[in-house]
């Protein structure tokens, strides 16, 4: 055999070989690549995305934070304004409360004074007659005066 024929045969069969490749086996292998590469860059670029969506979240995670907290101080604050309201409300109330009860028992005493004032007038008034019936029913004596004077001293 001949050198040139061998190498003419053997370029035919790698040519055919190539193109076979070319044609048959490239095309998978290529597209399988492309896919893969597809693939690829879209988990990059979802990876991408979740990431921003991520620094999104945690800034309105932050917002939402600092929103919360200034409405809890809000909240406090208030709590506060309406439980001074309520603690002056009800100083306001128990001194209305204590002048009205001192009233009333200043009323009371003033009322039991004048009851025993009168008890004590009809006393005195119901003693002095009956110390004039004695004094008329006896004899004008100097003596038996004073005695009854003086009794009557004693019951007073």
């Amino acid at each position: 055999m001949n050198l040139n024929v061998t190498l003419i045969a053997q370029l035919i069969v790698f040519a055919i070989l190539v193109s076979f490749t070319i044609k048959y086996v490239w095309p998978p292998i290529a597209k399988a690549l492309d896919e893969r590469a597809d693939k690829i860059a879209e988990g990059l670029a979802a990876a991408e995305r979740g990431k921003s969506d991520f620094e999104q979240a945690e800034k309105k995670v932050a917002e939402l934070l600092a929103e919360g907290r200034a409405q809890v101080a809000e909240m406090v604050g208030n709590a506060e304004k309406r439980a001074n309201q309520l603690v002056e409300e009800a100083k306001s109330q128990a001194e209305t409360e204590a002048a009205r009860i001192t009233a009333q028992a200043k009323a009371d005493v003033e009322q039991e004074i004048n009851r025993a004032r009168e008890t004590l007038r009809e006393q005195v008034a119901t003693l002095a007659v009956k110390g004039a019936e004695a004094i008329l029913r006896r004899e004008v004596d100097e003596a038996q005066h004073a005695k009854m004077l003086s009794a009557l001293k004693q019951e007073l």
